[in-house]
């Protein structure tokens, strides 16, 4: 579920305006079609999140209208199609990867626009790097953001979990570590719900706001550890951010990249560089972020989505839905079980997760490839939850999206609209996106080797399936978006390679270059806090082996509630 940084004044999910470097705002029309730019004043330019555009505009003929757009949204989301699964992709890709896009594209100034704001900020908190901001914020001594820190200045505060009544086990009681923070004083329940981290989508959904709650027992525990070392107190926040960065981008560069992009792809460019974005900048240029990555590539992540998972001792058996997964979130649901209202923010009872939904993390991530003498850290197969495959298929509850997952509560929207294919093609359109095939061009001219998709490939694949004038159209002019999970499903095993994988490996190298702190500007840096010593000697440092280190590996706290 990967998507573009939000409008905060608006509270919606997905942005409804780009400032694109050189072009100017472009805000969304009221048809869908392509938006005209508006030239933003010196001081709006400055406050805005920087985009950028990779490739060239597409032409206005080239653009699906709306009813091409709604034909091919509601083949991609068919519930009559079934989408095989990604048997090496444990289902936590999926939602740590929504988690690192909001990494990339917190807007970290929004909101925080009073005099102490220096420009550094301004264009820090805007640009797009992998540096945990949606964690951090702009730090403890931002009279701001020091909210999401206890009192020492280090620790960054958790969640206490609220127990379920009447429930005589575990989950009968509030657990403290396995909610996210909230505000938890204010007259209305919505208030008092909204969780206490810098960016409010990570409490969209459940699983992404379950992988926030173990970011911050990581750096917790880091700073544990440091504490315990005699690391001087001026300098021990920020030896802890190091540390947590560093480990979190050599985890995304050697477990999740190679997960989701050709393995062959994410090597060439960390080997050898970038070879179409932003190839040379200056020492002192911000990184930005490409519409073609935003908007098209890094939504692979919306393909990846089940539509039921086992979620925990209680919730088995596809009993996790991902309906329930929306409703047991602050920002698109309300934390409460059904009959309450999830459209009325104001409904259910509880103000805290239920402590029975916690995630059981065995479930999420493969623990028997760092451990595999572990056995009480290891599910049985048809309990763990694996990823869809990347391709041109959505699970059909992607076709009605709850309102609060993208601000639209309290309106009646056409049923089309709920879509999130439809409203990631019509984003495209607004944009002008190119084209895959322009894209392909692009890169060739670049000398990059992509080989094209044929019109057999993007008419014939395995997944969505449409009529002949539309499939002619696709041939033709078709949308990147749909072009790059075409280019997974027909020559990548389900990876992206070709045009996506190359845009969102070059992306990540950048966004990585830019960061305060950077293992692509510091190559020497090795990982060293797996708790698997034979780990540490050969350099790995994987998903499962933050988790055991920020849950001290220990089964009771990766799996509260009990195989």
């Amino acid at each position: 579920m990967f998507r573009p940084a939000r409008e905060p004044q608006t509270k919606r999910h997905v942005r409804s305006s780009f400032h694109i470097v050189g072009e100017g705002i472009l805000a969304d029309s009221a048809d869908g079609g392509p938006a005209e730019p508006l030239p933003p004043s010196t001081v709006a330019a400055l406050r805005r999140f920087q985009f950028s555009r990779l490739g060239p505009k597409a032409r206005t003929s080239h653009l699906l209208d709306r009813a091409a757009r709604t034909e091919l949204a509601e083949a991609m989301t068919d519930p009559d199609r079934d989408q095989p699964d990604q048997a090496d992709v444990p289902a936590g890709f999926t939602y740590l990867g929504q988690f690192v896009d909001h990494d990339l594209t917190l807007d970290a100034t929004a909101v925080r626009l009073e005099d102490e704001i220096t420009v550094r900020e301004l264009l820090q908190g805007r640009s797009p790097a992998l540096d945990l901001d949606s964690l951090y914020g702009l730090g403890p001594d931002h009279r701001f953001d020091r909210r999401y820190y206890e009192d020492d200045g280090l620790r960054l505060k958790t969640g206490t979990t609220q127990g379920v009544p009447g429930d005589g086990s575990v989950a009968g009681r509030p657990l403290t570590g396995f909610d996210l923070p909230r505000v938890g004083t204010g007259s209305l329940r919505s208030e008092r719900r909204r969780a206490l981290v810098p960016d409010p989508r990570n409490d969209e959904n459940l699983a992404v706001a379950q992988i926030h709650t173990a970011f911050i027992r990581f750096h917790n525990r880091v700073v544990a550890d440091l504490v315990d070392k005699g690391v001087s107190s001026a300098v021990l926040f920020e030896s802890a951010r190091e540390t947590v960065v560093k480990h979190y981008q050599w985890m995304l560069v050697h477990d999740f990249l190679p997960r989701i992009v050709d393995p062959t792809v994410v090597a060439d460019v960390f080997a050898n560089g970038r070879r179409v974005f932003e190839r040379a900048p200056g020492e002192h240029d911000r990184p930005t972020m490409p519409i073609e990555f935003s908007v098209a590539a890094y939504r692979l992540g919306h393909s990846m989505v089940r539509a039921r998972y086992n979620w925990n001792r209680i919730f088995d058996r596809g009993q996790g839905t991902l309906e329930l997964l929306f409703r047991f979130s602050g920002t698109s649901g309300i934390l409460s079980p059904p009959p309450a209202d999830l459209n009325d923010p104001e409904a259910g009872e509880f103000e805290r997760l239920p402590t029975n939904w916690i995630a059981d993390f065995r479930r999420l991530f493969a623990f028997e490839e760092a451990v595999p003498d572990r056995a009480e850290l290891h599910v049985p197969a048809d309990r763990f939850n694996v990823a869809k495959r990347i391709d041109t298929l959505l699970v059909n509850p992607l076709a009605k999206l709850p309102l609060g997952a993208f601000g639209g509560r309290g309106e009646q929207p056409p049923p089309i609209e709920l879509n999130l294919a439809f409203r990631n093609l019509t984003r495209a359109s607004m944009l002008r996106l190119a084209t895959g095939q322009q894209m392909v061009e692009h890169f060739v001219g670049r000398k990059v080797d992509v080989e094209p998709l044929t019109s057999a490939d993007l008419a014939e694949g395995g997944g969505a399936q449409f009529s002949d004038a539309l499939a002619e159209q696709l041939a033709r002019h078709c949308p990147l978006w749909f072009y790059v999970l075409r280019e997974a499903e027909v020559k990548g095993a389900g990876k992206l390679t070709g045009v996506g994988g190359r845009i969102v490996a070059e992306v990540f190298h950048r966004a990585i270059e830019g960061s305060r702190h950077s293992i692509v500007r510091d190559p020497f840096w090795r990982p060293f806090l797996s708790p698997v010593q034979e780990r540490n000697a050969k350099d790995v440092f994987e998903m499962t082996d933050l988790l055991l280190y920020a849950f001290q590996g220990r089964a009771d706290l990766l799996n509260p509630l009990g195989p």
